[in-house]
């Protein structure tokens, strides 16, 4: 003799494995007319939220998506499930993950929402937002999983907070500033702090003989432009011992390297793509000044441009910085160099190169050719 579905079955069966509007409002009926479903709607939402970290996905990834495909009511949906799944799974995952829902209970309001028993709008609606969201996330792909265990080595020690405390405030600075040559002496004192913190920590690990190995984190990279944006991350990536792996469909690309470079990564891409977003809109304007319409096509080149021009000059700087380093840390670098890549080819064994479309506006090129070249960070002096 086989039970009744319950009211959250009868409603998941009808809504979760159709796309149409007309099914997610037959779901929503069946569960606005059954206020004792509460309950089960959210643990089976919190299983949908445990399916998703089985496939690969992480909090910052899956709130990502949700922002992306979905909307505002969703976002705060999904992040009340997934904090409220890490409040019941104590289960460490490793600091990155720690930090991830640390932000995301900051963006919540500082404390955790209490789990889910009722809707806080009328009850069709707030069923109809849960099943869409429900929808989604039972429609995620399986990802490349990241290590989420406890880091190895020097990787598993504390941060120094101070040091990137300090390259923060710099990179802000940067962000901020009007003058070209004040942002471009900020961001070359950042980025040389970035690469002293990296050696530092390159060379405990070899002095100590620690067990160190490279991890991966996902940066998200969103439209509109971003082909130009995933090519400025990957500059980024390069310049910094680590390699850039992009999936255009779910809008991220995975970063390949050893701790501290990952940071730097994080840091540097997100400040240049503020001064880049910031330098594209004022020479938008001046060109609408002078009487000529851009459109997207400028702004496509302009950031195609920016993050070309980054790309070389970042280059020369990592190719000068190998050449004048001497003694004890060629091979370590060397050695690091060969991790990030055997671990990239492990995690993506099949990739394929993109190319660059819709660069065909030259004013756009020039202006962000010499954006980048006002934002681009001058050569370090030797570290030893």
């Amino acid at each position: 003799m086989s039970s009744t579905p319950s009211t959250v079955e009868r409603a998941f069966e009808a809504a979760l494995y159709a796309d149409s509007d007309a099914a997610l409002d037959t779901g929503a009926s069946l569960l606005a007319s059954d206020p004792a479903s509460d309950a089960e709607l959210a643990r089976r939402g919190e299983e949908f939220v445990e399916g998703a970290w089985r496939r690969g996905w992480q909090p910052a990834d899956v709130v990502r998506i949700v922002r992306r495909e979905l909307d505002d009511v969703h976002v705060r949906l999904v992040s009340v499930l997934i904090l409220d799944e890490s409040g019941r799974n104590r289960q460490p995952r490793g600091p990155r993950w720690t930090a991830q829902l640390e932000e995301l209970n900051a963006e919540a309001g500082g404390t955790k929402a209490p789990p889910r028993t009722g809707p806080r709008t009328d009850r069709f609606s707030y069923a109809t937002a849960v099943l869409g969201l429900y929808r989604l996330l039972l429609r995620l792909p399986s990802i490349e999983p990241l290590d989420v265990d406890a880091p190895k080595g020097t990787a598993g020690a504390p941060r120094d907070s101070r040091m990137l405390t300090r390259i923060r405030a710099l990179l802000a600075k940067a962000e901020a500033t009007g003058f070209p040559e004040e942002a471009e002496a900020l961001s070359a004192k950042a980025q040389e702090l970035m690469a002293r913190h990296s050696i530092d920590e390159a060379l405990l690990a070899a002095r100590t003989h620690a067990k160190d190995a490279p991890g991966a984190c996902r940066i998200g990279v969103d439209p509109p432009y971003e082909t130009a944006k995933a090519v400025l991350l990957d500059a980024v990536s390069g310049a910094n011992r680590c390699r850039a792996v992009w999936n255009e469909a779910l809008g991220f690309s995975t970063v390949v390297g050893f701790e501290p470079d990952l940071e730097a990564v994080e840091l540097l891409y997100t400040s240049l793509l503020v001064q880049a977003t910031a330098a594209m809109t004022k020479a938008e304007a001046a060109q609408r000044a002078g009487g000529r319409k851009r459109t997207k096509s400028f702004r496509q080149s302009f950031l195609a441009a920016y993050a070309h021009r980054i790309g070389d000059r970042l280059a020369d700087v990592a190719e000068g910085q190998v050449t004048a380093t001497q003694g004890e840390l060629l091979p370590v670098l060397a050695a690091r160099e060969v991790a990030v890549a055997d671990e990239t080819e492990r995690m993506f064994p099949a990739t394929v190169t993109t190319r660059l479309r819709g660069v065909n506006d030259a004013a756009g090129w020039e202006e962000g050719a010499a954006a980048a070249d006002r934002a681009q960070v001058r050569a370090r002096p030797p570290l030893r």
